[in-house]
């Protein structure tokens, strides 16, 4: 696929710290600033454009509404961000001017309290601001979340098609904050109509040409590498990034070797920086856009390739509440119990997505779809088969998931086809495409093939590919229809062999109506193997199920040195171990499972139980939930759990604590802190979502966390440690420009003779080197911060 670009594309740098060489003060609002001194941005920027820039980004990364709410602005937001945009304009004339939209500092529903529409809203906002401002394009930048980034998009594309970037910040691991892959994220993003995807910032150009490598494959959009100068050093009080402007722009070559089309700087890179960018990448052309992986799904934290040489895919069937009397009962009371219990089951079984289905009367079934895809999305990273044949539901479940769905389905009906696919096309979901037609079901094979090329040609009009599609074969009980078998494997011979495309059947159909049900499914399941088949809607807890599908993997070759099946099988017999029902547990292993799992509600429940069989509340705390959300954080930092995870866990753990603290309280001698601690992030700095997370995680150890916000003097801090005797400081600080004020705050602290005090500094930009060299502790994470605060109170 050609590249629509023939040389490379150049970015701009930083903006945030030029404009403080240029009298930007700290502790005020940048947008405003700028908005009250162009002189400023107009020096920037211009200087940009003079490097080499072909797009300027808008000085708006913090004009939502959120941000600037925060320095009582909040009304402002089209005026600042219309001068902005023409600011920009002005500063570079024959530069393509692109409105730049940020992270609003808040986490979204269901993980934090900004809800997705709210966050659509804000940035449709900004983003109409910067259109009145004459914008050529927009840049969704910097972007820690997923969910956020698709709510920027969607805010862009519901008022243009001019281009929209979108690049995230991936932490070490190659993880953004939320725990996001960076394929899952662009597969999601280019799906939902990005103009081009990447990364900026957290990283130098090194470490980013890997991530860039790795997106490639993947890749049907341009890539964009937008890396800092360096790791941040302060010295003498300054903060300096390690890489000048020659190092940097050496480097440009190897992004464009990776697969960067667009490159420019971030973090402590200046018009130098850009300028050598500029001229090591003169004359270069970028890649071809050649993605040699197909059909891809994915949730927020993984994505599956379907394809013919991958291996089977059992996309999980029991999240429907068809024949299924207790989920119908919890889905009428509005509870997802079942919902959760089924999702982790068929995880642990195998399952490589898993399809939900809420079908059934008495409910309103798009909101309800809405809540289990919210759920399902923070609690499982399988990726979701949204099941449903109503435009209204399809699109609360697609418009919710923070990932790119397979659609099941989409059939020959003219209402399926004016209804139901434009929704699915929208979000970019893969489709299942079903051979019904409005006059029923085919009863031949060719009629069952022009059902399905009648749907695909719909598709096509949408930009669909076969890549993008499978044909659900349609299995037919043999009960009532003997020949049904053989219409369905010739149907799947012809898609997988001769219209080279995927393949999936709902597999337990085939039995309905008979005895030994399981005979006959995995009788026919080794036949369709053998006809094609790649996919197949079953319940992955049939052992004979997921057996059949790994021996088959096996004998195909799609189970590349045996890896799956040697690790299934190794060292066990042909018994299959029955698994322990939930209700077997006691009372205090059912609250460590819902510990680790996430589950609030169901671990009061195990509590209450425990607490009635005369269990001590002390003793729950010691030997269940101390060692559990232990546990989480062991895992969360082996990146087996990541944040939305970690959060769950750490908010179970809240909820619990509420209920047992009175009760420990009241038990002589219990309930004593572990220990006191102030947490601020500094002066200038308004980020504290690190911050409120470490409060969660100290909160849960029983620490009594005095929580002073942001934005925060030295002097109210060391006061309110004096005020309150509290002998343990936590200080945070996000920006290069700011983690000088928490030597700030060590040093005061020294003038007025508090050298009882200790200190644990952290942040994304502060390093044990750092710490060390201010007098204080480090702490990498929130899990870290724990840790140390635990040894400095017993030393």
């Amino acid at each position: 696929m050609k590249n629509c670009f023939d040389s490379v594309q150049i970015l701009d740098g930083a903006t945030g710290t030029e404009l403080s060489k240029r009298g930007l003060p700290a502790g005020v609002c940048p947008e405003a600033w700028t908005a009250a001194h162009p002189e400023a941005i107009l020096a920037v920027q211009s200087g940009y454009a003079a490097a080499g820039s072909a797009i300027i980004y808008t000085p708006t990364f913090g004009g939502n509404r959120c941000k600037l709410a925060e320095f009582g602005l909040a009304g402002q937001v089209g005026e600042l961000n219309r001068r902005l945009a023409q600011l920009s304009r002005q500063a570079a004339p024959n530069a393509k001017i692109y409105g730049d939209l940020a992270p609003t500092g808040h986490f979204l529903a269901p993980m934090g309290d900004l809800p997705f529409e709210e966050a659509v809203e804000i940035y449709r906002e900004q983003a109409a601001a910067l259109l009145d401002g004459g914008v050529d394009g927009f840049v969704i930048e910097t972007m820690m979340d997923l969910q956020e980034a698709r709510a920027a998009l969607l805010a862009v594309r519901s008022l243009c098609e001019l281009p929209a970037m979108v690049t995230m910040t991936f932490e070490q691991g190659n993880r953004t904050l939320t725990g996001n892959d960076p394929v899952a994220a662009l597969v999601t993003l280019q799906a939902l109509g990005a103009s081009a995807f990447g990364c900026n910032c957290s990283s130098g150009p090194e470490t980013m040409a890997d991530i860039i490598a790795s997106l490639r494959p993947y890749a049907k959009i341009p890539l964009i590498a937008k890396p800092n100068a360096g790791l941040p050093k302060v010295v003498d009080g300054v903060t300096r990034f390690s890489m000048d402007a020659a190092t940097f722009g050496g480097f440009g070559p190897r992004l464009v070797e990776a697969g960067a089309t667009f490159v420019g700087g971030c973090c402590g890179t200046t018009p130098d920086h850009i300028r050598a960018l500029a001229a090591a990448c003169s004359g270069m052309t970028p890649q071809p856009i050649a993605p040699s992986h197909g059909g891809v799904v994915c949730s927020a934290r993984s994505f599956r390739e379907l394809a013919p040489s991958m291996p089977f895919a059992v996309i999980g069937e029991r999240i429907n509440p068809t024949g299924k009397k207790a989920l119908k009962e919890e889905l009428r009371n509005g509870k997802l119990d079942m919902v959760r219990r089924f999702a982790r089951e068929q995880t642990e079984a195998g399952a490589a997505l898993l399809d939900v289905n809420m079908g059934m009367p008495g409910i309103d079934e798009a909101a309800m779809m809405r809540q289990a895809v919210e759920t399902l999305s923070m609690e499982n990273s399988l990726p979701l088969c949204i099941d449903t044949t109503r435009p209204d539901v399809a699109e609360a479940a697609l418009r919710a998931y923070p990932g790119r769905a397979l659609f099941n389905s989409i059939s020959a009906e003219k209402d399926r086809l004016e209804n139901v696919l434009p929704v699915a096309a929208s979000y970019g979901a893969m489709l299942i495409l079903l051979p019904v037609t409005d006059d029923g079901i085919p009863d031949t094979l060719e009629g069952r093939i022009q059902a399905v090329q009648t749907v695909f040609a719909e598709a096509q009009k949408y930009g669909y590919t076969k890549d993008d599609i499978c044909v659900d074969c349609l299995v037919m009980s043999v009960a009532s229809m003997p020949a049904a078998p053989d219409l369905t494997l010739r149907l799947m011979d012809w898609c997988a062999n001769q219209w080279k495309v995927l393949t999936v059947c709902g597999l337990s159909n085939i039995s309905f109506g008979l005895p030994r049900r399981d005979i006959l499914n995995k009788a026919f399941l080794g036949m369709a193997l053998g006809r094609g088949l790649t996919m197949a809607i079953a319940n992955p807890m049939l052992p004979e199920i997921m057996e059949t599908t790994l021996a088959a993997d096996v004998l195909t070759g799609r189970d590349r040195q045996l890896r799956t099946y040697i690790g299934r099988f190794s060292g066990t017999s042909s018994e299959v171990a029955p698994a322990v029902a939930s209700s077997a547990l006691s009372p205090e292993a059912k609250m460590k499972q819902a510990l680790l799992n996430g589950d609030g509600p169901a671990l009061l429940t195990a509590t209450d139980e425990a607490l009635a069989a005369g269990t001590a509340p002390a003793v729950l705390v010691d030997t269940v939930l101390v060692p559990g959300i232990t546990e989480v954080g062991d895992k969360y930092e082996r990146k087996e759990f990541f944040l939305p995870q970690l959060m769950q866990s750490a908010e179970a753990m809240r909820t619990v604590m509420d209920k047992l603290t009175p009760l420990l309280q009241a038990a002589e001698g219990a309930g004593k802190p572990a220990g006191r601690i102030i947490l601020a992030t500094v002066k200038n700095d308004i980020h504290d979502i690190g911050k409120n997370i470490v409060a969660i995680m100290l909160r849960n150890n029983n620490f009594d966390v005095i929580d002073l916000g942001k934005d925060v003097p030295a002097e109210r801090i060391l006061d309110e440690a004096e005020r309150q005797g509290v002998h343990l400081i936590g200080l945070s600080a996000l920006m290069t420009t700011t983690m000088g004020e928490m030597r700030t705050v060590i040093e005061m602290a020294k003038q007025r003779d508090m050298n009882d005090l200790r200190f644990i500094v952290g942040g994304a930009v502060v390093d044990e080197e750092f710490a060390a060299e201010i007098g204080a502790h480090y702490a990498k994470d929130a899990l870290e911060t724990v840790r140390v605060a635990k040894q400095l109170v017993n030393n």
